[in-house]
C-alpha cells in the first residue's frame, strides 16, 4: 500500500497543480470507492479537488488528502467514519424534528455522499443528501446552502417523512422516491421503477440501514 502511495505522489510532483475529479462507486456489499480515473459509467463524480504540489520546499497540500487502496481505488480523508462522528448530532436533531429513523438518515447519507458535505452529482445534485435543486426549494433550502450540512440534512429529513407517508411507511418505495422521485413509484404502480440505478441504490441503502 505504501508503495502504491509513493507511486501516486511521485507522479504528482511532475506538475506544480493537478485537477483532479473524485468518482464514487457503491458496491453491492456496501463497500464505498473513491478513485480519480473511474473504470466503468457505475463511477459517479461527486467532487471536482485541486492538488497542490511545491517541489521546492517539500511541502504537499491536498484537498481533499488522498490515500491509497488495495484494489487501485483511493479513498479520501472525509472518510464516513470522520465525518458521520461529526455530523451526528445533526442527524439525531433532524430525526426528532421530522419523525424520521435516524438509522434511515445515516443509511441515506452513506449512499449518496458518503458523509461529503461538498459533493456534487452530474445530474445537479449537492451536499450530504445530495438535494437537487427543486427538492431544495420545495422543502426551503436556499440553492446557496445545499452544502450546508444543517440544512442538507433538514431538507433530505423532510423529503424522506413525506415519502414515508405517502407510500404507506413502506421503506424500499420511499428509499425509491428518493432516488427516482415519488412519480416515478406512483408510475409503476407503487412499485420499485425498473432502473437498474434505483433498483441498486435501495439494496444499498437498505443494506446501510441494517447493518
Amino acid at each position: 500500500m505504501k508503495k502504491i502511495l509513493i507511486g501516486f505522489l511521485i507522479t504528482l510532483a511532475c506538475s506544480n497543480a493537478v485537477l483532479a475529479d473524485v468518482y464514487k462507486y457503491t458496491a453491492p456489499d456496501g463497500q464505498v470507492y473513491y478513485t480519480d480515473e473511474p473504470p466503468d459509467k457505475n463511477y459517479v463524480r461527486i467532487i471536482r479537488t485541486k492538488v497542490i504540489v511545491r517541489v521546492r520546499n517539500k511541502q504537499l497540500a491536498e484537498e481533499p488528502k488522498i490515500y491509497a487502496h488495495p484494489s487501485n481505488h483511493f479513498r479520501t480523508s472525509y472518510s464516513s467514519r470522520v465525518n458521520r462522528e461529526k455530523y451526528s448530532e445533526l442527524i439525531a436533531q433532524a430525526a426528532e424534528d421530522y419523525g424520521v429513523d435516524e438509522k434511515l438518515l445515516h443509511a441515506v447519507i452513506q449512499a449518496e455522499s458518503a458523509y461529503n458535505p461538498d459533493a456534487r452529482s452530474p445530474a445537479g445534485a449537492v451536499g450530504l443528501m445530495q438535494l437537487m435543486p427543486d427538492t431544495a426549494r420545495r422543502y426551503g433550502v436556499r440553492a446557496e446552502d445545499r452544502t450546508d450540512p444543517a440544512e442538507s440534512i433538514k431538507g433530505g429529513a423532510r423529503y424522506l417523512r413525506d415519502l414515508l407517508k405517502m407510500f404507506d411507511s413502506n421503506l424500499r418505495l420511499a428509499v425509491a422516491g428518493y432516488n427516482a422521485g415519488e412519480n416515478a413509484v406512483k408510475k409503476y404502480n407503487n412499485s420499485v421503477p425498473p432502473y437498474p440505478e434505483t433498483q441498486n441504490y435501495v439494496a444499498q441503502v437498505l443494506a446501510f440501514y441494517e447493518r
